[in-house]
């Protein structure tokens, strides 16, 4: 009889452990080589990463009242940064939940502008300049609406995300840009539209990029002379890819939440790390092929932390329909018209996303309760809010009973409302003086 042995399961590697081991060499190697503007963003993004669930710097603690306190649980503080691989994930769940409030009922298109390999170390050194790459983009998409009927006014709905990274962790700028297949025109009517030509993308792309370079460096003679080369080597325009179409307006904000947030690359891509080198695999996006590749690991550090934002940096940002004062009006418009020619039985109002706290999302993905007392199955209250810097910054024993007063005698008015409004009327004061509430309703005095 054949016995099959079993595989050896391989070791999670993780990113922070190699952190950990070799931040404080590579700020001694590399450190200068980080551009001047970006040094304190990236030391603070990876600091916090390391610290990321480390008790030591902060946590709540649970006890169970039930079991008199012998039972107690302390949850550590996330760092909450995008650059970490733990807290990415939930930063990407919780915007994606949020766009459901804001996403528009229509057919969306998924377009990727890309940048040339000559000048992608121009916005390396200026990252200022990745605001201006989201702007020329979003420029690139309303132009064409806009010139498509001049009298009817088009409005288009866009959502553009900076994404700074290709899947072997160089330095590669994008904008991953997620547009309404259609628009509003002046007099508030909605017009589907189902293609741009790539023809135009491409030109169109070519020339504000290279625009913004020539304004950027109006007289220097090398910004002019590369300008004239990509042309010539460039003449169909930079490469722009638009194939991707999704009806799902919560399948579009899922799709673009996967560029928004997520780390360079997840920790499951790294094969091996032994101290010194870290070898990886990616998916090669012309041939499709697993290709592997193995940098000496103050070099993987740098590859990672090349791609951190500064501090504040808005990686997404919204256009047309999707800005906020015009949001409001394109979901009402965009309602009535998908009930009137989609045959939808009702004009859906937007859900009020909720955010899910760290239970809920643990009983989500583990299917318990995190804070059940594992003694007696009662639910753990919140004892203790701590600190490393600040000390305590809440526990039951002060700020409980306080809070639970409160709740009580907020509860004792609302009694009392109900009472006074069952008799008939209630007397209530405001800043301006005293009103009555009469039970007809609707009718104030």
């Amino acid at each position: 009889m054949r016995i099959q042995e079993k595989k050896e399961k391989k070791p999670h590697i993780k990113i922070v452990d190699i952190l950990k081991e070799h931040w404080e060499e590579f700020l001694r190697v590399y450190g200068e080589k980080i551009p001047k503007d970006m040094r304190e963003s990236v030391k603070e993004a990876v600091e916090k990463a390391m610290r990321c669930g480390d008790p030591r710097y902060g946590y709540a603690e649970y006890v169970c009242i039930n079991c008199k306190g012998k039972e107690k649980k302390r949850v550590a503080f996330t760092c909450k940064s995008r650059f970490c691989n733990r807290c990415g994930k939930i930063y990407i769940e919780k915007w994606v939940e949020k766009q459901t409030e804001r996403i528009l009922e229509v057919g969306h298109r998924h377009i990727v502008f890309t940048i040339p390999e000559e000048l992608r170390n121009i916005f390396y050194h200026n990252r200022e300049l990745l605001k201006d790459l989201s702007d020329k983009a979003a420029e690139v998409i309303q132009y064409w609406y806009r010139e498509k009927s001049r009298k009817r006014g088009y409005e288009v709905g866009i959502i553009a995300v900076i994404h700074t990274f290709g899947r072997d962790l160089k330095f590669n700028p994008h904008v991953h840009a997620l547009v309404t297949e259609g628009a509003i025109d002046k007099n508030k009517i909605w017009k589907e539209v189902g293609y741009i030509p790539y023809e135009y993308l491409r030109k169109a792309w070519q020339k504000v990029l290279l625009d913004l370079i020539k304004q950027k460096y109006p007289k220097s003679i090398k910004a002019k002379v590369l300008i004239n080369k990509l042309y010539r080597r460039y003449q169909k325009g930079f490469y722009v890819y638009a194939k991707r179409r999704m009806e799902s307006a919560k399948g579009a904000a899922k799709y673009i939440g996967r560029y928004l947030a997520r780390p360079a690359i997840a920790e499951y891509r790294i094969i091996e790390y032994d101290g010194k080198r870290v070898r990886f695999w990616y998916e090669d996006h012309e041939t499709g092929e697993r290709k592997e590749e193995e940098l000496g690991v103050l070099e993987f550090i740098g590859r990672l932390t090349c791609h951190i934002p500064k501090k504040n940096f808005k990686m997404v940002r919204r256009y047309g329909l999707y800005r906020r004062d015009l949001n409001k009006l394109a979901q009402k418009i965009i309602g009535l018209w998908n009930w009137i020619n989609r045959k939808v039985k009702a004009i859906k109002k937007p859900k009020q996303s909720r955010a899910k706290s760290w239970k809920e999302r643990m009983q989500e993905a583990f299917g318990k309760n995190p804070l059940k007392c594992p003694c007696c199955g009662q639910e753990m209250e919140l004892w203790k809010i701590w600190h490393h810097k600040y000390g305590t910054i809440w526990s039951f024993e002060k700020d409980g009973v306080r809070c639970l007063e409160e709740e009580e005698t907020k509860q004792r008015r609302r009694r009392y409302d109900r009472e006074d409004t069952g008799r008939g009327a209630s007397l209530r004061g405001s800043g301006e003086g005293t009103y009555i509430q009469l039970s007809l309703s609707g009718m104030w005095v």
